[in-house]
């Protein structure tokens, strides 16, 4: 009997653990209001089927987590956040949630994008198409949490820094006659900022992570370069950006980050670039590096300078 019950509590440890490691691995958002006595909630972007989606399960539907400032702290800010994970998964604990409970810390409204992933097919520009609609989404629905329209903040790391790199390259404009209000206003975000962005993902040289060698379409990547290479794209209209990267990157050179911020400065662009001495790859808020923690400040410091912790009167 003893035995019995000692293979059974086994039993029972494996199931639980093969649970527990399924919730921290699955990459799906749950639609609804699943959190909320935290202040979390999760939003479909499109009603229906999204875009060229492929079916109906959890990695075919992008989604928009919302998380909310504490009652009382509101500033009239929003933040967008694209976690990164070579457009293969989401690092959407150490680039999503962390960084979203930073933001709301300082009374921004934040907004997780989980968006489709080319693992799962969805090849560029569908990612950009799901990107362009959280932005349009936030800014529509603006009246609806109580932010001001002109203070987006987009926020991305790595693969999600190349996206959002895209998104304020490449936004859409808004048709005003669109019977969808979400599609009549603009995808364009206020501002930028960039943790380690993989803006040279679109390339064919393979001694460093190509977006082209990983999901096989090396033969349609100089075409693929020429839409989807945020350098090329950077204009006067680009919003304003904070870059952070660091020199010993092995995964993302830092070269990339500096080709966007010499386009940047070409432009025009009010920018700011920090580069660290040291510091892997996806190092999110810092993970207790006593150099990379300071970065966060530096970026508190830049949001504080262009007026957006400050609370919003209009």
């Amino acid at each position: 009997m003893a035995s019995m019950n000692r293979s059974l509590a086994l039993l029972c440890a494996a199931l639980l653990a093969s649970f527990v490691v399924h919730a921290q691995l699955s990459p799906c958002a749950v639609v609804g209001t699943n959190n909320g006595f935290l202040g979390v909630e999760t939003l479909r972007l499109w009603p229906g089927a999204a875009p060229q989606a492929k079916g109906d399960t959890c990695d075919d539907i992008p989604t928009l987590t919302v998380l909310e400032p504490h009652p009382g702290t509101e500033n009239g800010s929003a933040v967008v956040i694209f976690p990164g994970g070579a457009y293969q998964h989401l690092a959407g604990n150490l680039e999503g949630r962390q960084v979203a409970d930073w933001f709301t810390a300082r009374g921004f409204i934040a907004f997780i994008l989980a968006y489709r992933l080319s693992s799962n097919g969805y090849l560029l520009p569908v990612p950009l198409l799901d990107a362009r609609r959280a932005l349009q989404t936030v800014r529509a629905r603006a009246a609806d949490y109580h932010i001001a329209p002109n203070r987006i903040v987009l926020i991305g790391f790595s693969a999600g820094g190349h996206l959002a790199a895209l998104a304020a390259t490449q936004p859409v404009p808004g048709n005003p006659d669109a019977d969808d209000p979400i599609d009549r206003v603009s995808s364009r975000p206020d501002y930028l900022v960039l943790g380690y962005p993989w803006i040279g993902a679109i390339t064919t040289d393979t001694s460093h992570l190509s977006y082209c060698k990983h999901f096989n379409v090396m033969d349609q990547c100089d075409a693929l370069r020429q839409k989807y290479d945020p350098v090329l794209f950077v204009t006067k209209d680009t919003p304003p950006t904070f870059i952070y990267h660091t020199f010993t990157d092995e995964t993302v050179p830092v070269e990339q980050a500096l080709d966007f911020y010499d386009a940047l400065v070409k432009a025009g662009v009010d920018s700011e670039l920090h580069i660290f001495d040291h510091g892997v790859h996806g190092s999110g808020l810092g993970e207790g590096d006593p150099a990379l923690d300071q970065w966060p400040n530096l970026l508190e410091m830049w949001l504080r300078e262009k007026g957006l912790l400050a609370v919003d009167r209009k």
